[in-house]
């Protein structure tokens, strides 16, 4: 059997995929890329004033596989951190040519098409390529003018009714430029997965400029719709994280930061002025859904997004996307928590969500959100101390949620936020230990947010003892693994041992696993 410490073999690496566009894709691929008569001619005439030079600076994407379909994704950026977030585009439409093939040479094209790459969307690109077929790999690829992008790789989902024996994917979240380097990503580009999902803090919007090279660009806190762009196109000019968003589908989320720290509903401290918020909350969902390899669907109206939805794998997994923030009641003190009408996601969401979970769902059931679950109380004794911008806020809508858990097959919590790896067991009453358990929760720890580990074994000891439904605790960077059977469900906290610099090698720090038809975690 395989070290599970050990990153498998690498089944597609970023140098093989540099290798193939320089190399075999040279000029073959500009003739398997043709646009064809028509297009030709509206080449010619976007680039009215000359061809767009190295338009691929932030890389491929793709996201949200359905049976039939995925999103492909690319922004087209020859000055990914022009200040006035054009990225170096021209103000004019451009076309941009796009292929998905069963094989990365090209040589068996199944799609292909053309989409204008537009200004007022960044020059973003969002193919929604269908006809294809079920539980396949794919590679694509987009041409501009001359210019190619990078190989991608990507997957469509099972059907619904496929009987699935393996599933395995990876979760991340909290990826702070200026705090670390995206080492982690490196590795889990290396794995062998169906899908990435992203719980949350894509980016964050201060002026930190942190102590290893990284700073933020622009040098402010970002709250107009051109800063938002410079500032995504910051982060997505990591060349792991690239590699990570080519290797794989990913299903994304979105926390705080991505706007504003702890923004809630239209609240935002220090108290903001409604309007003023709901403006940049506008110019942040704009630039977001720019640089996200989402549908249109997800595309926002003003300062209103919808972005929670259900994906289905097979008869084996659903995926809840959940959002956390835009639908929530203020945070309030200790007192006010249990006040009656207190939601965390919506009177709309949270009945799309308990009815789902009601009806016919797949065996496992996997609910991905932000803030943290299960009770976490801070203070030793008698008396509690909570963090009051998680589920811990808003008690008696985690009860609801949880209660409606108990009818849902093997449900498990994914959450991101905390910088910090937890496994919980999710239990009927957090103060009773003797509660039965209704499922799990399993809490990621950062990409690179608070920089390399920093131990509290002291301070975790103590939390153990006064929540003794937590089972683990790890404050060392990485993202999540999980191999998902009939059987059970298996999951190891990949590691990196620092982030202030380049080249930290992975190693799984705990592995855990979860029997099908008996919530709650063991560790393995």
């Amino acid at each position: 059997m395989q070290d599970p410490s050990v990153t498998p073999a690498t089944p597609w690496t970023p140098s093989r995929r540099r290798l193939l566009w320089s190399g075999a894709l040279g000029a073959a691929a500009l003739t398997t890329l043709s646009p064809g008569p028509a297009s030709a001619s509206t080449t010619g005439a976007a680039a009215g004033h000359g061809p767009v030079r190295g338009p691929f600076t932030l890389g491929v994407a793709s996201g949200d596989p359905l049976p039939d379909r995925v999103v492909l994704w690319t922004r087209l950026a020859p000055e990914p951190l022009a200040e006035d977030g054009s990225g170096g585009m021209p103000n004019r439409p451009v076309p941009v040519h796009w292929e998905m093939s069963e094989d990365e040479t090209f040589r068996r094209v199944v799609a292909r098409g053309m989409e204008l790459a537009r200004p007022e969307e960044a020059h973003s690109v969002h193919v929604d390529a269908s006809g294809l077929q079920p539980r396949t790999t794919y590679f694509y690829r987009f041409r501009a003018g001359a210019e190619l992008s990078p190989v991608g790789r990507t997957k469509t989902a099972p059907r619904p009714t496929d009987r699935l024996d393996r599933f395995s994917f990876a979760f991340a979240s909290c990826q702070n430029y200026p705090a670390g380097f995206y080492t982690a990503y490196r590795h889990l580009a290396a794995e062998d997965l169906d899908l990435v999902a992203f719980l949350g803090d894509y980016l964050y919007t201060g002026d930190g400029q942190g102590t290893i090279g990284r700073g933020y660009v622009p040098v402010r806190e970002v709250q107009t719709l051109p800063d938002y762009r410079v500032r995504l196109a910051q982060v997505k000019s990591d060349a792991d994280l690239q590699a990570a968003h080519a290797a794989f589908p990913w299903l994304m989320t979105f926390d705080d930061h991505e706007i504003a720290n702890n923004w809630a509903g239209t609240d935002v401290d220090p108290n903001v002025p409604v309007e003023q918020f709901l403006a940049r909350r506008a110019a942040g969902f704009q630039a977001y859904y720019e640089h996200m390899p989402v549908r249109r669907a997800q595309r926002p109206s003003g300062p209103d997004i919808q972005f929670y939805r259900r994906l289905t794998f097979g008869d084996l997994v659903d995926f809840y996307l959940l959002d956390t923030r835009q639908y929530r009641s203020d945070q309030v003190g200790p007192a006010r928590r249990y006040e009656p009408g207190r939601t965390m996601l919506g009177d709309v969401q949270e009945k799309w969500l308990t009815d789902a979970l009601a009806g016919p769902t797949a065996r496992w059931n996997v609910l991905a959100q932000q803030v943290v679950f299960s009770q976490r109380d801070f203070t030793v004794g008698p008396e509690q101390g909570f963090n009051d911008d998680s589920w811990d806020n808003y008690p008696i809508a985690r009860d609801r949620l949880r209660d409606q858990l108990v009818h849902a097959g093997n449900p498990v919590v994914l959450t991101g936020d905390v910088h910090m790896n937890y496994v919980s067991n999710i239990t009927a009453d957090f103060d009773d230990p003797a509660a039965a358990v209704v499922g799990t929760e399993l809490v990621g720890t950062s990409i690179s947010s608070g920089g390399d580990s920093d131990p509290n074994a002291a301070g975790d000891a103590r939390q153990l003892a006064e929540n003794p439904h937590l089972k683990f605790i790890n404050r060392e960077r990485g993202y999540v693994r999980n191999v998902v059977t009939p059987a059970g469900w298996t999951v190891d906290f990949r590691i990196v041992d620092y982030v202030s610099r380049p080249g930290a090698p992975v190693r799984t720090r705990a592995s855990f696993q979860i029997d099908d038809g008996r919530p709650g975690a063991r560790r393995v």
